[in-house]
């Protein structure tokens, strides 16, 4: 944990307040607690003045969602943001305030975090700092106040209660997850490099700078450039690259994450308090490293060619390794689920479905025989997968009920990174549908790689 915070996959939240959809729920501290007591690094709050224009109020804006005090947030994070994991915690601001009211935000930021609150020693930092050196730390991230970007660069303009310049747009900005069009998606995250000009005229000390741009760690913006030239952003050790889900899902769903590992951004922003097959992937990837909410990128994102290109993650590769999963047997089900639960009158028609997701050429899917009437079913399969980039595969095991007339009941699911799998027979927990472990349910199978059990 000694590399630049740019050199990890972050647990990244999005509108981490919210209780349900992006519409009508409620804003809570409740879900930012949660968030942080799975692991999640990154939490996202949205910041509006009150209805007196006195005071801070969490809320996603022009929504009906019921807002929450920014104080309850903040005492929140402050209290919770170290129970799971000891590394940083950032917090990304969505900031649609007046000056007075940033000043406010200062105030109480200092005020709750206290020495908790991280501020680098220089404006001009060549990298970002190590997760090692930031134990019990947390961050401040959102775009630099108006005053400060008019001072750096005149042309900026106001458009609605949000500061954005002449090439950017609006975060919430629609667009399709496909990763060859995320620029809609994408927000760009960086320490400010500075030249010798810029800090001759701002010769100032720290004591003489608006606190609010003070507070600010990582400066938030939009990428200027085409995708492709702004995945580069992933290699560069001053820059972070966040994709956030496009504001058309307002039922709190979630992409498809491996769109952006694969092309090695840092920070997947998901919708943490809905649930699905993306969520378990976010799950799964983020089991790694110990669920730190750090997990380190593999090398070869982290070099550029001779012709400055980067990995492509479509670009056909030699296999690597080949993963077998041996399929074993389930059992635990009749002490969590009713009798009656999949069928009134007999027991379980039980079947497993494994998924490897990862880079294109090595997603694939397997299924097991159906085994009638049997709380405990032994299948005893073996599968083998084939990986070209095994560093950012995933192994996806999905339980299900075989019904004839219906669609096929859940049974359990869980989620592996495949670089931390180890050798021997492992009774494996699995998780309901919004990722909570089940109290019995457990899962007996083998892996090996190469032949070789790990």
């Amino acid at each position: 944990m000694t590399a630049p915070l740019s050199h990890y996959f972050i647990y990244t939240g999005h509108n981490s307040y919210l209780t349900g959809n992006q519409l009508s729920s409620d804003c809570s501290e409740v879900p930012v607690i949660k968030a942080l007591q799975r692991g999640v690094r990154v939490i996202e709050l949205d910041l509006w003045p009150n209805s007196t224009g006195t005071d801070i109020n969490v809320l996603h804006g022009r929504t009906l969602a019921t807002p929450v005090p920014l104080i309850k947030c903040l005492k929140s994070i402050r209290d919770y943001a170290f129970c799971s994991s000891p590394y940083p915690v950032i917090i990304t601001l969505e900031d649609h305030l007046t000056a007075d009211l940033q000043a406010k935000v200062a105030e109480m930021a200092t005020k709750i975090f206290g020495k908790m609150l991280y501020y680098p020693e220089s404006d001009s930092l060549e990298e970002f700092p190590s997760p090692d050196s930031l134990l019990h730390r947390i961050i401040i991230s959102t775009k630099p106040p108006k005053e400060y970007l008019e001072s750096r660069n005149p042309i900026v303009k106001q458009k609605g209660n949000s500061i954005v310049s002449p090439t950017s747009e609006e975060e919430e900005t629609p667009g399709t997850e496909e990763i060859q069009t995320l620029e809609s998606m994408l927000s760009y995250q960086g320490y400010e490099t500075k030249s010798d000009s810029d800090q001759e005229k701002e010769e100032t000390s720290e004591q003489q700078k608006p606190a609010y741009k003070r507070l600010i760690t990582i400066h938030d913006g939009k990428p200027k450039g085409s995708v492709k030239e702004e995945m580069k952003v992933a290699v560069d050790k001053r820059n972070l690259l966040r994709i956030y889900p496009k504001g058309t899902r307002i039922n709190s769903s979630n992409y498809k994450p491996l769109s952006g590992w694969t092309h090695g951004a840092q920070m997947i922003a998901f919708n943490m308090q809905g649930y699905g097959k993306s969520l378990w992937l976010m799950h799964g990837m983020f089991r790694a490293n110990g669920g730190c909410g750090y997990v380190k990128k593999p090398n070869f994102f982290m070099k550029k060619g001779f012709h400055e290109e980067v990995f492509d993650p479509r670009k056909k590769l030699h296999v690597k390794e080949t993963l077998k999963v041996k399929v074993y047997m389930g059992d635990g089900c009749r002490l969590d689920f009713s009798h009656t639960h999949f069928d009134a009158y007999y027991p379980p028609d039980f079947y497993t479905k494994i998924f490897i997701e990862g880079v294109p050429a090595d997603n694939a899917k397997r299924k097991t025989k159906i085994i009638e009437d049997n709380w405990s079913p032994i299948w005893d399969e073996e599968f083998s997968f084939p990986l070209t980039v095994p560093e950012l595969a995933l192994l996806r095991i999905e339980v299900r009920e075989y019904d004839m007339s219906e669609k096929d009941d859940f049974g359990g699911q869980t989620c592996l990174p495949v670089s931390e799998l180890r050798p021997g027979i492992r009774s494996v927990p699995l998780h309901d549908k919004k990722g909570e472990k089940m109290k019995s349910v457990r899962f007996l199978c083998v892996s090996s790689l190469n032949d070789m059990f790990l």
